[in-house]
């Protein structure tokens, strides 16, 4: 960015959400959690029954498209809850309007389109979030913790699993879902955080060979997927992704195996320490208990933290932490499956772009 962006100091945050679907709750409980700080001035949605719920929910300020919003509300931010393969060229207009954008994952579909929104971001001297709520489960604050101070030791093996269910009825209830251009299938959309904690609990990673299969759904994308990965640390570990669990959602869990520790953080999102154990104690181990929570959703519950992040960024008192290029190492990740699926080849990371 060339320039020093102005913080906002004197006034609440104004935010205006895009896309009233199933998850623009969470950041709508979110905001009004932070009405102190933060304050939700509109709300768009081509769907006038979404829209009218939303406005009903939230008493925010309608408007029939992202367009119109842009063009008559003051918001600060705007927040993209949109189908992931708009996110780009929504972002980029609301760039080109003077506006920070929060973006749920992923950030977009195609690599390239990921890199246009930094770009134009840059360009525009505007901030871009991008949404990774489960970095600030209690769960995995504790693990990642545990892996900065190197409790680990070595760290040999990692196991990822994401055993969901989504019903056809799911994939029928927009005509966006389960497609290619504006969804994305396992991976890209319900497996998308889970892969960004690879990146960001164990290090880059250096290859992966992946499989993929559309078994049970009548959609484009695939249902089910499976990846070997090689990190630059010398840890070798399996991410397996299933939408096909029956009857439920069943275990969203991370396993890391270490010379000195073994941790499993489990439950149906992430949201139960399962497994800690360590050659040597250390004070966090006391909040092990604590951190472990209950939950029926697979968001889990860290949408709040996230967007405290956003005030403070936006207020000038902290760095962003999940900004466009970070939301670009996920997505580079996931192209990296892809592609590796499609050809039946081991991908080599960073990709050649």
């Amino acid at each position: 960015m060339g320039k020093v962006i102005e913080p906002i100091i004197d006034r609440k945050i104004r935010f205006a959400l895009a896309g009233c679907g199933r998850i623009s709750a969470n950041h709508f409980n979110a905001l009004e959690a932070l009405s102190e700080e933060a304050e939700l001035s509109g709300i768009c949605d081509v769907d006038p029954a979404a829209l009218a719920a939303a406005r009903d929910k939230t008493g925010a300020a309608g408007y029939a498209s992202l367009a119109d919003m842009l063009d008559r509300d003051e918001a600060d931010v705007i927040v993209l809850t949109t189908p992931s393969g708009l996110h780009p060229a929504q972002a980029i207009a609301a760039a080109r309007a003077g506006r920070h954008v929060v973006t749920e994952k992923p950030m977009a579909t195609r690599l390239g389109d990921g890199l246009g929104m930094v770009e134009a971001f840059d360009e525009e001297d505007r901030r871009l979030f991008v949404v990774k709520q489960n970095r600030y489960n209690p769960t995995l604050m504790l693990l990642k913790r545990a892996i900065e101070e190197r409790r680990f030791g070595r760290i040999y093996n990692v196991a990822v699993n994401v055993f969901w269910t989504r019903p056809q009825e799911y994939y029928d209830s927009a005509k966006w879902r389960g497609t290619w251009e504006f969804d994305g299938g396992a991976l890209m959309n319900q497996a998308s955080h889970y892969i960004d904690l690879l990146d960001w609990l164990v290090g880059p990673v250096e290859s992966v060979m992946a499989y993929t299969a559309t078994l049970a759904r009548n959609i484009e994308v695939e249902d089910v997927g499976v990846a070997a990965l090689r990190w630059r640390n010398g840890a070798v570990g399996t991410l397996n992704v299933s939408m096909l669990t029956h009857p439920r959602n069943f275990e969203g869990s991370f396993t890391i195996i270490g010379e000195t520790g073994t941790v499993r953080i489990g439950g149906v999102a992430l949201n139960k320490v399962e497994k800690w154990q360590f050659a040597d104690p250390a004070p966090e181990d006391a909040q092990v208990t604590d951190a472990s929570y209950e939950t029926a959703s697979v968001y889990g519950n860290g949408h709040q933290r996230y967007y405290e992040e956003v005030i403070r960024v936006l207020r000038g008192e902290q760095r962003p932490i999940t900004d466009g290029r970070e939301g670009l190492r996920s997505l580079e990740l996931l192209i990296a499956l892809y592609l590796s699926a499609r050809d039946g080849a081991r991908v080599a990371l960073p990709l050649q772009y």
